[in-house]
């Protein structure tokens, strides 16, 4: 087959950046444009050194993609932004990979409540898949605009999903304790994630508001046909990248840690990309890949259910899923060009 063409909105970030490293070695793409409006004209290699003998590609403007004729474009601009493309550009033939929040979320109300600024175009709320190949991959196979998940509710709604899809867990409440690396933050310098303040430090955010807990709660509910209620604390952690999700649920009925163990591989069995841990994970385990590993165990003392749930924020909780995504619109496998092994230590 041809190769897939490729367009990339906004590459000076740090998921634009991990999507040129991963597809520019997948085998069934061709990347056509990368812009940046802050940086056209310059090499992407100077804007991210890291890439250069690789990726020496001219950064062009958004206002230049009619000179191109791309299959796929991922959308690797801020919130409030993307939605102003996707408007503009619905009506044209690719399809669009969105790794921003925009169009995540049921409706623009729900959105205007969680990120406090106005949704210009809920049409694209309404015709958006969300990218969870794991839970909606017959769906995503056949989008035109594909939701890409948080990073967050990533490691988090993999870790429920089985809990509520076998009546296993009581959906509400169910905590979430997540701790994430500096660049879920983003590239851009704020006072959060200077080296001053996330070094020999810890913290929690975002305490009872964070917006990614209606984006869990809403996936949660369609994926169980119930109410769910998320208590979601999110903490910063001095490391550069991964997240550890740690989960509490009380259980719906009777269960001991083999039936426990069981009920996940069942549920994940075709999934390539989550892995049942015999052990407990830790982030440097998922480290540059797109793997999600679970570790589900049961504490008899308690009574209660515990998940632990690791990722690397960039790769299965943004640039990997969004590629992940990409393979199965365009009837590929969709491990390819994902197959990277953990970097550890």
């Amino acid at each position: 087959m041809n190769k897939i063409k490729a367009g990339i909105i906004g590459a000076t970030g740090y998921t634009g950046s991990e999507l040129v490293r991963l597809l520019i070695n997948h085998p069934n793409v061709e990347i056509e444009f990368i812009t940046s409006e802050s940086r056209t004209g310059d090499l992407l290699s100077d804007v991210h050194p890291f890439l250069q003998g690789i990726a020496d590609i001219e950064l062009g403007s958004i206002k230049q993609i009619d000179q191109h004729e791309p299959d796929v474009v991922f959308l690797a601009l801020p919130h409030g932004v993307s939605m102003d493309f996707v408007k503009k550009f619905s009506e044209h033939p690719f399809k669009i990979i969105d790794l921003s929040g925009d169009f995540r979320l049921s409706t623009k109300e729900v959105y205007e409540q969680w990120y406090d600024s106005e949704h210009t175009f809920p049409k694209g709320m309404a015709d958006a898949v969300f990218g969870c190949p794991e839970l909606f991959s017959d769906r995503i196979r056949n989008a035109k605009l594909i939701a890409n998940p948080g990073c967050f509710p990533v490691s988090a709604i993999l870790g429920i999903a089985p809990l509520l899809t076998f009546n296993i867990a009581t959906p509400a409440p169910i905590i979430v304790d997540s701790k994430t690396g500096v660049t879920g933050a983003g590239i851009t310098a704020k006072p959060v994630n200077l080296y001053s303040n996330v070094n020999d430090n810890f913290k929690a955010y975002g305490l009872k508001k964070h917006r990614h807990t209606i984006e869990m709660q809403e996936i949660l509910d369609r994926v169980s046909g119930k109410k769910t209620i998320i208590q979601f604390t999110p903490h910063l952690l001095p490391v550069d990248r991964g997240i550890f999700t740690t989960i509490y649920a009380r259980p719906e009925r009777d269960i001991n840690e083999n039936e426990l163990r069981d009920y996940f591989i069942g549920f994940y069995s075709d999934h390539p990309f989550v892995r049942i841990r015999r052990q407990a994970p830790a982030i440097k385990d998922v480290r540059g890949t797109n793997y999600c590993d679970i570790y589900p165990v049961f504490d008899d003392r308690t009574g209660m259910i515990i998940v632990l749930s690791t990722i690397d924020n960039l790769i299965k909780g943004a640039s990997g899923v969004a590629i992940q995504n990409m393979n199965l619109m365009f009837g590929l496998d969709e491990t390819t060009g994902l197959n990277q092994v953990p970097l550890n230590p």
